[in-house]
């Protein structure tokens, strides 16, 4: 186990350089620079600004130095949208109220798709099964902007009479439901869809029907014997994809005018905030890099059998 986290901490000391380097040069080929508006600054104003803001570099020098100061904890200041404000400063500010709405977001993909997964490879051709099929099929072909937009028009005021949640986040409990659940349709409906199938794989092992020539409950075979084997799959795709909704659902934030990490990393995007916008990325892609490894400790408490320091044979 330590040779595994040895090896797992230095692949990924070394996946963020990769990141940092490509996100670095990919941003700097984009045409333009962040002076640029409608109302744009004279040339020896830009110049004096990239100067002061260390612009004026070539671009390898410019990543040099900056990888120099991510090891020293420095991710930069904002150089537009909150000016001369530290980027991390920023980043902690936004990312508890992503983490939170993310957070509700995934508890009830993960408490309701589950369930409904297991309940799919239960009633397996009959229409129950079709119908959570249906469900499933429509929210994972949707868009987040569309199921929010529908929720939007539905719940807040778009059909007359009927305003049950406020349009605009504004920090009160009902303004969390809707965000909540346009986040999280998709996971779920993902989940229930890899359940339903790694169940019917696990129904189908010889285990399973010794237990049933046991005599042991339907209950009892679905929920501690076969759903532990059929977690595997399960937890593969809730490793990222917690990292992303925890970060903030970048579409989802918008609709409803959410202060989260998410919102804010468009919006750096589109003000080709720089330091913003690398602060994010790597924030981001450290997050993923450990929900993997926490993903690949849960395997070995789902499953004993399977030996990490084997690459998880």
């Amino acid at each position: 186990m330590r040779k595994y986290t040895i090896r797992r901490i230095f692949m990924a000391v070394v996946t963020l350089l990769v990141v940092a380097c490509l996100t670095f040069i990919l941003m700097n080929a984009i045409p333009g620079n962040p002076w640029l508006s409608e109302k744009a600054p004279s040339q020896a104003t830009i110049d004096a600004l990239n100067a002061k803001y260390g612009l004026d570099q070539p671009v390898p020098v410019q990543m040099v130095k900056y990888l120099g100061n991510i090891l020293h904890g420095d991710f930069g200041t904002s150089i537009k949208m909150q000016k001369n404000r530290a980027v991390l400063s920023i980043i902690m500010e936004m990312f508890p109220v992503s983490a939170k709405i993310g957070s509700i977001a995934l508890l009830w993909a993960v408490l309701v798709g589950v369930p409904l997964g297991c309940l799919a490879a239960f009633k397996r051709g009959t229409w129950v099964d079709s119908l959570l099929r249906i469900v499933c099929t429509l929210g994972i072909s949707m868009p987040g902007f569309v199921v929010a937009t529908i929720l939007l028009h539905t719940l807040c005021g778009g059909i007359s009479g009927v305003k049950v949640f406020p349009a605009l986040f504004d920090g009160s409990a009902k303004s969390y439901v809707l965000p909540c659940l346009a986040l999280g349709f998709y996971p779920m409906c993902y989940l229930s869809r890899q359940t339903r199938t790694a169940m019917l794989d696990s129904i189908n092992q010889e285990y399973i029907k010794t237990a049933k020539a046991k005599g042991l409950k339907n209950n009892k075979i679905i929920f501690k014997h076969a759903l532990r084997n059929a977690l595997i799959p399960v937890i593969t795709y809730l490793g990222p994809q917690i990292a992303f909704t925890l970060c903030g659902g970048l579409v989802v934030e918008r609709v409803f005018s959410i202060p989260g990490l998410g919102r804010y990393f468009i919006q750096s995007i589109q003000n080709r905030d720089y330091p913003v916008i690398m602060g994010t990325t790597i924030f981001l892609a450290t997050f993923i890099i450990i929900m993997n490894l926490v993903v690949d400790l849960c395997y070995k408490l789902v499953d004993p059998r399977i030996n990490l320091s084997n690459g998880g044979h």
